[in-house]
């Protein structure tokens, strides 16, 4: 079995970020010794927990940029599920770099946090068993899997909208999909399947003068699909990783999340 520092020498090999984004910032940066063996070593001690939880799948959570202003831990909402060869592989929703298109992927978890996070630290909530049993043929399926996808990526999409779809947002609607397979077959389904359930966006308060900047700053960041009454009262609900790990428990889909750090 290759050893960490075997690993971090095959990946300095190719040393460079993904062109896609989700939770962190958006700039380049060369990899480097020290940033990719911290970025193995928080996916191994990952790994082992995730092995020792007994599960097969897992909703789990990296802290890809600073939220702290908005009282928030954690940016970035992923699927990681236990393959039947071993590894744990990541499954989630990526915006290409400086644009509004998104794509889905596959990583191991060492691509995972390779991302130059703001914090080497990560969060998951171990779903019940039915919630498990139902995730893990629609996890393995790549089709059923873009169902609910939408690539018109918002950052802070209105978690009730469907002009655009940001990352955590297309998880827990395709966790609507996977909990009701011949009930939910579009996002407004699998939206009011989420309402019945409980779940409440976040209320982010996000002045003009802030939402102006964004916007004109990021091509990934719009306010047009807020309803107005909203969005002039400065209220922008969206979908963050805090708010879902809050309502699974309350819902009762998931134990509370547990974490790690280095």
């Amino acid at each position: 079995m290759k050893t960490l520092r075997t690993m971090v020498a095959l990946l300095l090999a190719c040393a460079c970020w993904l062109p896609a984004h989700a939770g962190r910032t958006c700039e380049p940066h060369a990899a480097t010794p020290q940033s990719i063996e911290h970025g193995m070593a928080l996916a191994a001690k990952v790994s082992q927990a995730l092995d020792a939880s007994g599960a097969r799948v897992v909703l789990l959570a990296r802290a890809g940029q600073d939220l702290t202003k908005y009282q928030l831990r954690y940016s970035h909402m992923a699927f990681a599920i236990k393959t039947d060869a071993g590894p744990w592989r990541v499954v989630h929703k990526l915006n290409d770099c400086g644009s509004a298109t998104s794509h889905l992927y596959r990583q191991g978890l060492g691509e995972f946090f390779l991302d130059d996070p703001w914090r080497l630290e990560a969060a998951w909530a171990v779903p019940i068993p039915a919630v498990q049993a139902a995730l893990w043929p629609v996890l393995q399926d790549t089709a059923r899997l873009g169902t609910l996808h939408q690539s018109a990526y918002n950052m802070v999409g209105y978690a009730w909208g469907l002009k655009y779809q940001q990352s955590n947002q297309w998880v827990i609607e395709t966790l609507a999909l996977a909990m009701v397979p011949t009930g939910v077959t579009n996002r407004t389904q699998a939206q009011a399947w989420l309402q019945f359930n409980g779940y409440a966006p976040t209320t982010l308060r996000l002045g003009p003068l802030t939402r102006l900047g964004a916007r004109v700053g990021s091509a990934n960041i719009a306010f047009d699909d807020h309803p107005n009454e909203k969005r002039f009262a400065d209220r922008i609900e969206t979908v963050t990783v805090d708010s879902v790990f809050n309502w699974l428990p309350r819902a009762g889909l998931a134990a509370a999340p547990q974490q790690t750090s280095l």
